[in-house]
């Protein structure tokens, strides 16, 4: 114990990696509670329907070409067939989409999922259907062709509710399924054989009510794609490749509308090419058409909105507990300096102390008092009730909304801290300038959760006061004054002689 400064200092660096150790646990906690309610997401589009993409409509057709062909010589010679499939494919040139989003929230225990139910109205137009005639590549060959289909994939076929299309003032009989060799989940409906090769425009009408999970993207299949689309829900988050090109939300919802031309979108040739349907999303969202460790270059061109909740109590607390160490380092600082400064010349006196007769003189240069000195069980005990917080943080939010949660945690928090920081400190008069400055941490990181694009800058500027403010307060401490100094042994003064020595 020669060095008390060294000692305390590593035991406080003990101290320390314990909290760190404390953090680290309550961050798995946020983690695993984030991937709870990602199960419940999942159960929810497992019993329901998972996030929707819809895609057409669209008119294709199969067909085979076969053909006789020789094969070898003299009595080895055989006549063998062979054929060749293939699909036949008609895009709208013009596609228009009128789509309303009503919003329901699910739960699973205390996780809840927002689910949507869209009704859209869908109107396709084909300049012709040229398209459909097929072409022999074979000299003699013979071709067949199956009916023309027009179909419409969805990402999750149990979503459909219930659907309608028409062809002019004809209904077409609706079937599950859409007979396409990539896009498999949808619905179809046979168009007569007159319409393959007609040279005059054909329009369809669908009408189709689709629930989902949280997400809703849109194929633009049309040479020009006009969609608009209106929902109850207040915070949409569009994605996918192309944003609206107008759009306005409020408390009541949201409008949104895109205008998209085949010359600037590659969704025919990648439908024509067989890519997957994304969703809007790929490596986090695996679907029917894109499974996990998909990448934009394997999805067809595609955009829509995500339900998304702003206020995820999961997301915000595990962004307050990447805080946790800056609080608890801003905490030991604080306490350090009212132990520092308690020791001072112009020190309040501790309570119960009495200066001893003929006190020494501290090291800042004035009479000594009783010292103040803070155990490091006691900074254990404050690192401990700062990382409580995170955890009262995230399991009061599964109950009350974030911003209750936040205020009853961190009240919590600043009153026991404060009470036992007037113990500790030796007085209310440092005991509430702690709980004080505790609080005003609180406040700073509930302003960092709220914010996005700012949130590095304030926290920056918030940083460099707190260090400007710890370098003003000690910039007259005498640090070296802080170490035991070597004393050494003064030498004997001689003694006086006596008066009367000769």
């Amino acid at each position: 114990m020669k060095h008390p400064l060294i000692t305390k200092l590593a035991a406080l660096g003990a101290v320390f990696v314990l909290l760190l150790i404390g953090l680290a646990q309550i961050e798995e906690v946020v983690r695993d509670r984030q991937r709870y309610r990602t199960l419940t997401a999942q159960s929810v589009a497992d019993s329901l329907a998972g996030p929707q993409t819809l895609m057409g409509p669209m008119i294709h057709s199969a067909c085979v070409e076969s053909w006789d062909a020789e094969t070898g010589k003299g009595e080895e010679r055989r006549t063998t067939e062979q054929r060749r499939e293939f699909l036949l494919t008609a895009m709208p040139e013009q596609l228009q989409v009128r789509s309303s989003v009503g919003m329901e929230e699910r739960a699973r225990g205390l996780h809840k999922v927002n689910t949507f139910n869209l009704k859209t109205h869908l109107t396709a137009q084909w300049a012709g259907l040229a398209s459909l005639q097929a072409h022999s590549t074979v000299k003699g060959s013979r071709l067949q062709c199956g009916a023309p289909i027009v179909m419409v994939a969805v990402g999750d076929a149990r979503g459909i509710r219930t659907a309608q299309v028409s062809l002019g003032e004809q209904a077409l009989a609706l079937k599950p399924g859409t007979f396409h060799p990539t896009y498999s989940r949808g619905l179809h409906a046979v168009l007569p054989e007159g319409v393959r090769g007609q040279a005059e425009p054909l329009t369809l009408a669908l009408d189709l009510e689709l629930v989902g999970t949280e997400r809703l993207s849109i194929v633009p299949l049309g040479g020009n794609t006009d969609v608009k689309m209106t929902g109850s829900w207040p915070h949409p988050s569009f994605n996918g490749r192309f944003l609206p090109s107008e759009r306005t939300w409020g408390a009541e919802g949201f409008t949104a509308q895109w205008r998209l031309s085949s010359l600037a979108t590659t969704a025919q040739q990648d439908v024509q090419a067989g890519r997957r349907i994304c969703a809007g999303r790929y490596d986090d969202a695996p679907t029917e058409y894109a499974p996990t460790g998909t990448t934009p270059r394997d999805c067809a061109d595609s955009f829509g909105v995500a339900f998304v909740d702003p206020v995820n109590p999961y997301t915000l607390a595990d962004r307050a507990t990447k805080y946790g160490l800056l609080f608890i380092a801003l905490t030991f600082v604080a306490v350090g300096l009212f132990e520092l400064m308690g020791n001072g010349p112009h020190a309040p006196p501790l309570r119960g102390s009495l200066p001893p007769e003929g006190a020494a003189f501290s090291s800042w240069g004035g009479p000594a008092t009783k010292r103040l000195r803070v155990h490091p069980v006691q900074y254990l005990l404050v690192g401990a009730a700062l990382c409580s917080f995170f955890l009262l943080l995230v399991s009061l939010s599964e109950h009350l909304p974030f911003g209750w949660s936040y205020l009853a945690a961190a009240t919590a928090c600043v009153l026991l801290l404060g009470y036992y920081a007037s113990h500790m400190l030796g007085g209310l008069a440092r005991g509430l300038p702690l709980g004080l400055g505790i609080a005003l941490l609180y406040g700073l990181l509930y302003v960092l959760l709220q914010l996005e694009q700012t949130a590095l800058a304030v926290g920056s500027i918030a940083l460099f006061l707190v260090l400007t403010a710890v370098m003003v307060l000690t910039r007259k401490v005498n640090w070296y004054g802080l170490t035991p100094a070597q004393r050494s042994t003064p030498p004997a003064m001689p003694a006086a002689a006596p008066k009367d020595a000769p």
